[in-house]
């Protein structure tokens, strides 16, 4: 894991690297309490304090540098205040590197409305303020002040203001945090998502309020550094106007005494034919010195995309989601080792990718998925989360080394050719 000892900024520093010339992309690093991340990098999930199926030390053998975790699921259980005893997140699951939680937001947006994969929504058909995905009970409910909602597990209400997530974000000690923002989906009117956005801005001002609050009260803990998110759905100048107002908020915070935004997020409704293009719009209005992470990405060719764009870190569960279904990753492209033309077949997940799961063969992973066996999806975890971690830190050193498009079309044509695993 890269990690210094050298004493860190409290304001947690993101400084330019290496630019990639004709894009908007480049290497940096990020400096938490707990560590430096060298961007672009791909940031694992561990929703509830845990990258499923595998132990953290794992994780960090395999070379990621930070993991992500889920405030809403933490919330719920084991509840905050566990983990705040407990000397943060970080202590609280064994993991030494940096942190990040998001806002809970996403989750009971998301839930709420029955959509789970904002980037593969399907967009058909006409635009409905109320729409939810198969007809699902609707589990919350926005206002102007926040979100009440219904827990997954149980049924109970809660109610999660800007305030709130904040509180609750505390608590849980990552080393970034992120403002608490309305989710949208495309199927949203523009009328909806203008107010939305307003919504949002209004909410991110109280979330920064309360951020520099805790952060006097809370000294006893390390400084974490908050995030603006930028909304805006498939709306360019939406998009522009988030941005703008993210910054202007930032720097009026700053000059009042404040913190401000160590970074920002990119989040909410996008397809895959228009992410590059959103991207590109909001990093044309962000400070170039500023960190920027993309929420819910990890399709190789995305990720290339996000990294030319300007994104400097992204997290996605799908690596891990996949690999529990038995889909693995390959240098020629995913396929599914439960297929009986695996049974026999003794190399390993990919004959190219050096990692822990190396010395197994596909043919013990085929029989183990079969077999139902717990380990089945812990080799496959560990073997797709190195070969995302591996993909990014190979475009951080092309770009260093100035190979960065050959190494991209060579990756993309191989890994897009069709299975040859």
């Amino acid at each position: 894991m890269s990690s210094s000892k050298t004493p860190l900024t409290p304001d947690h520093s993101y400084t330019v690297g290496t630019p990639l010339p004709g894009t908007m992309g480049r290497t940096g690093v990020i400096e938490t309490p707990h560590g430096r991340i060298h961007t672009p990098a791909f940031v694992p999930v561990g929703t509830k304090a845990t990258v499923k199926t595998v132990l953290p030390e794992s994780v960090a053998a395999l070379g990621a540098q930070a993991v992500l975790a889920n405030a809403y699921h933490l919330y719920l259980q084991p509840g905050p205040e566990i983990i705040d005893e407990a000397g943060g997140l970080g202590a609280f699951m064994n993991w030494p590197g940096p942190t990040y939680t998001d806002s809970g937001g996403f989750q009971v947006m998301s839930l709420g409305a029955g959509f789970k994969k904002v980037i593969s929504m399907d967009v058909a058909g006409e635009q409905d303020d109320e729409i939810t995905a198969d007809g699902k009970e609707r589990l919350s409910a926005v206002d102007d002040d926040g979100v009440t909602f219904k827990s997954h597990l149980d049924g109970s209400a809660h109610r999660f203001t800007p305030e709130v997530s904040m509180q609750i974000q505390h608590q849980l000690g990552a080393d970034i945090i992120f403002a608490f923002d309305e989710l949208t989906t495309l199927m949203n009117t523009r009328t909806y998502q203008e107010n939305s956005l307003e919504r949002t801005r209004l909410w991110a001002i109280r979330c920064l309020a309360e951020h520099n609050r805790l952060s006097t009260e809370r000294v006893h803990r390390p400084p974490q550094s908050l995030w603006g998110v930028i909304q805006g759905a498939q709306y360019e100048d939406l998009r522009r106007k988030a941005a703008r107002d993210l910054v202007a908020m930032s720097n009026r915070d700053q000059a009042e005494g404040g913190r401000g935004f160590g970074g920002y997020g990119i989040g909410g409704a996008l397809t895959k034919d228009d992410l590059g293009t959103i991207v590109g719009w909001v990093n044309e209005e962000l400070p170039e010195d500023t960190a920027k992470h993309l929420l819910g990405i990890s399709e190789p060719d995305d990720i290339f995309t996000a990294i030319e764009n300007g994104a400097d870190t992204f997290d996605c569960v799908s690596p891990t989601r996949v690999a529990r279904n038995g889909a693995i990753y390959s240098l020629d492209g995913r396929y599914n080792i439960t297929n009986a033309r695996y049974r026999k077949d003794f190399r390993p997940l990919d004959p190219e990718i050096e990692n822990y799961t190396s010395q197994y063969s596909r043919a013990y992973l085929h029989h183990l998925f079969k077999a139902k066996e717990g380990l089945a999806a812990t080799l496959a975890t560990l073997h797709n989360v190195s070969f995302i971690v591996t993909l990014v830190d190979r475009a951080r050193q092309a770009i260093e080394d100035g190979n960065y498009v050959e190494y991209r079309d060579e990756f993309l044509a191989r890994y897009y050719a069709g299975v040859r695993a």
